[in-house]
């Protein structure tokens, strides 16, 4: 675990972590007898309050974790008097309970997990609640627990647009980490976007089970390539098949920010995240005794977009995608039926539209996606 704020700067390894997290023992997270107001509902002292934070990856990831601690970082200046502390690459496993109940015998008043964990943060949350939780990428609001996420299908789909007018082959190479809705959305918008302007186009996903794991993305960033994919996308952690695309000779979009720099010959653009501003609204819910749990997206524009447009990107490609995305902000939504899954089922009648949570807890492939299901 590491501390850091005005009182110093302690580093724990997460094994004396969950060392200790185990001595604390239970006890410490009995459910409360019922309080007449829950603690984050009473005004905090910045001097007094401490934020957990618990990120599925390394902050130097490049991509998720990094783009988090960013916002972790925008507390820290926001709040100066604040204490903050966080754990890196929590597994998804009974060592995460571990670690966010460590975070409450530490006197965290609010904690936030930086991907979704399920049952291991709401376990935790149900025993203590008298701290706000916030986990991304989740589904449960309870009394004190609430979940954040990027409605970044929208940005996902304007890069597909450009995908559409630049791939020679109409293949599209895209690589996910697992078979779950984010990953779901991401391809599917990414699809419908480049089928808007290339109606024959098809996206080709691998998964690797692993939201960090830089050699297996590579692996399957070549098979991609090696099956005739010439633009690569997806939904990871962190850059490496933007470096299989420049050895390649392909084009390729990016996920979580800006990666122009590891590759600006291949770089088309990136969904790009900021959770900046959010994180500090919620800190300074909590200090004035006004947070809510609830279920929340960042909006395009507001917390997530599509990065500027890579070098290599054709003015007239970039003027048909960003039409698109104007669109978007002044509130169309594209994701309207009829849309059929991989398999020919119609999902989306012709008059319907998708809403950000259908969308949010989608769990099958449109129509020319091939390798997710």
């Amino acid at each position: 675990m590491t501390v850091s704020g005005p009182r110093g700067r302690l580093l724990t390894t997460r094994r004396a972590l969950l060392g200790m997290a185990g001595a604390a023992g239970s006890g410490l997270l009995r459910p409360a007898r019922a309080a007449t107001t829950p603690a984050w509902r009473r005004p905090l002292p910045e001097a007094d309050a401490v934020i957990g934070f618990g990120h599925t990856g390394p902050i130097t990831d490049g991509g998720w974790s990094m783009v988090h601690d960013r916002g972790v970082q925008a507390v820290r200046r926001a709040f100066p008097k604040i204490r903050t502390i966080y754990v890196e690459s929590v597994p998804y496993s009974a060592d995460a309970t571990r670690i966010f109940r460590q975070f409450v015998a530490e006197g965290a008043q609010m904690v936030f997990a930086t991907s979704e964990y399920g049952d291991f943060i709401k376990d935790v949350s149900d025993r203590a609640p008298d701290v706000a939780f916030m986990e991304c990428d989740g589904t449960n609001v309870t009394g004190n627990l609430g979940w954040y996420y990027v409605a970044h299908w929208y940005a996902s789909y304007i890069i597909g647009i450009a995908a559409g007018l630049m791939t020679r082959t109409g293949k599209i190479g895209f690589l996910g980490a697992f078979p779950i809705p984010s990953v779901y959305a991401s391809a599917n918008a990414t699809l419908l976007g480049a089928q808007s302007v290339n109606p024959s186009v098809t996206l080709q996903s691998i998964t690797i089970n692993a939201w960090f794991d830089p050699q297996a993305a590579t692996q399957a960033a070549t098979a991609l390539a090696d099956n005739g994919c010439d633009f690569l996308c997806g939904i990871m952690d962190e850059p490496a098949y933007l470096r299989v695309a420049v050895q390649r000779g392909l084009k390729a979009a990016m996920w979580n920010t800006g990666m122009l720099d590891y590759g600006p010959e291949a770089y088309v653009s990136s969904v790009d995240l900021d959770f900046n501003d959010f994180y500090v609204s919620q800190v300074r819910d909590l200090l004035a005794g006004t947070w809510q749990p609830q279920g929340r997206f960042l909006t395009l524009g507001h917390g997530v977009d599509r990065d500027a447009w890579g070098p290599g990107v054709p003015v007239e490609v970039a003027r048909q995608a960003d039409a698109m995305r104007t669109r978007l902000l002044a509130g169309y939504n594209p994701f309207r039926g009829p849309i059929h899954d991989n398999h020919g089922r119609l999902r989306v009648p012709a008059g319907v539209t998708l809403s950000d949570l259908e969308i949010y807890h989608s769990d099958w492939a449109v129509a020319g996606v091939s390798g997710l299901e």
